[in-house]
């Protein structure tokens, strides 16, 4: 990866913040942070192919002093930095980007192009900020590196790869994550977005965002000439009529109010005009709250899909895959309430919100499935100006996953180390004891039909 060159850029988002001396503070880490983020933006690496993005955090997190140990399920990196007795406390990020062209107009905007898994030519960008999310870690501990008189323990940095294919927080467990290395009482992650502010973060104390399953359907017709379709059996049409059919899953067969999504993000079928294939694919993304009510959905595919194609007089039945998938992630409601104080002290009690479960998903949940409390939390990544603007007039601004998503780095990435740096602190500073009363909890029935926590 070569360094962005943009040193006016850099100096000039810099003069927007209050300049401190004090090693202790954000400051301190932020020239370099946003330095790493230039370069990690315009270098982006699809999931499970972040060689150089990995390779270059752990550099960086090495010269910091940190104990690093690369190629941990993958590409996963492991940082250490011990400082004498206490709690063990880890601070994750993902390395991975996703394959959208960027269309931001940025100076330092991606123009990268990558092999996908399937071969084929894909363009690569940040679109969802972990770019952000690995430069602010990299503050982070440049800080606290360089302040450890004011905490006590271990704190354990992790890059962790492959989050957009729900498949790196596994591998890094599979690897030995938890027992090559010292097994965390407590584990933080954050994300930006544009539903806040920068200089805005959200805690959602309980649920905080989805299950997820994606679902592969392979529709098998009877290939033929276009102009002679009483010959062939259509796959694009069985296709067609099974992703209308399940639209009525969420509408017809789900209790009003409970929260489920079932999309259709592809469908690949036919070479020619002319032509009728003899299959067509197609990708869903499912989401959830309630396992009972993703168990409903996931067999209800299943059905309306066979049916559809048995009405037809496919000559075989469908293949329904479900290829990957994710548990939601649960912050442990009295663990998020803790550090609700430290962060209002940090940016102050207008800055911190309370916020709703979302719909996006998260492998972190698989940390938290290995018995230990998370508090993952919600950064604000949109420009102030704009997303007042944008209120004003009910508009929203671009999502993560969009080709036109680019947070308002400064002052996000500096909101992002404070934040950090205050959790980090008050969880380095609480005895062992005091964090074994958090558990790694999964939400009560109750809970799991509630829109609010």
């Amino acid at each position: 990866m070569r360094k962005f060159p943009g040193l006016i850029l850099l100096l000039s988002a810099l003069h927007a913040f209050p300049q401190s001396s004090s090693p202790n503070s954000a400051e301190s880490g932020l020239p370099d942070a946003h330095s790493f983020y230039l370069e990690l933006h315009e270098h982006p690496e699809l999931s499970g192919h972040e060689v150089h993005t990995a390779s270059a955090l752990a550099a960086r997190l090495r010269v910091a002093g940190y104990d690093v140990t690369e190629h941990v399920g993958q590409t996963g990196v492991v940082a250490i930095l011990k400082n004498g007795a206490g709690p063990v406390v880890m601070l994750r990020t993902e390395l991975d980007a996703l394959p959208v062209e960027e269309k931001t107009g940025l100076p330092y905007a991606s123009k990268v192009h990558a092999t996908d898994d399937s071969g084929r030519d894909v363009p690569v960008m940040h679109a969802c900020g972990h770019d952000l999310h690995m430069a602010a870690l990299f503050g982070t501990a440049e800080v606290m590196a360089r302040t450890r008189d004011t905490w006590h323990g271990t704190l354990m940095l992790i890059g962790q790869p492959a989050e957009e294919t729900i498949g790196g927080a596994k591998g890094m467990i599979e690897a030995g994550l938890f027992t090559r290395f010292p097994k965390p009482e407590v584990a933080v992650a954050l994300h930006v977005g544009n539903e806040l502010p920068a200089g805005m973060v959200a805690i959602t104390p309980g649920i905080y965002n989805t299950n997820s399953d994606s679902v592969r359907i392979t529709i098998y017709g009877k290939g033929g000439h276009g102009a002679m379709p009483q010959s062939a059996v259509d796959p694009i049409v069985i296709a067609a009529r099974t992703i209308l059919a399940l639209q009525t899953i969420v509408s017809r067969e789900v209790r009003p109010g409970e929260m489920a999504v079932v999309t259709v993000g592809y469908i690949r079928a036919g070479t020619k005009n002319n032509i009728i294939p003899d299959q067509a694919e197609m990708g869903l993304t499912v989401r959830t709250f309630d396992q009972d009510v993703r168990k409903h959905i996931l067999a209800s595919i299943a059905r309306i899909t066979k049916a559809e194609a048995a009405a037809a007089n496919a000559p075989r039945e469908p293949s329904i895959e479900r290829y990957e998938g994710t548990d939601l992630v649960y912050n442990n409601p009295e663990l998020a309430e803790r550090l609700r104080a430290p962060l209002e002290a940090a940016l102050g009690k207008k800055n911190v919100v309370i916020a709703e479960p979302i719909p996006p998903s998260e492998d972190f949940s698989y940390f938290v499935e290995q018995g230990i409390p998370g508090f993952y939390f919600s950064l604000g990544g949109a420009d102030p100006d704009k997303f007042a603007q944008a209120k004003a007039a009910g508009t929203q601004l671009p999502s993560n996953h969009s080709p036109f998503f680019a947070p308002d780095v400064d002052p996000a990435l500096r909101t992002a180390i404070v934040a950090e740096l205050a959790v980090l602190r008050d969880l380095l500073n609480a005895s062992t004891e005091e964090l074994h009363k958090y558990k790694a909890e999964q939400p009560a029935a109750s809970d799991r039909s509630s829109s609010r926590m």
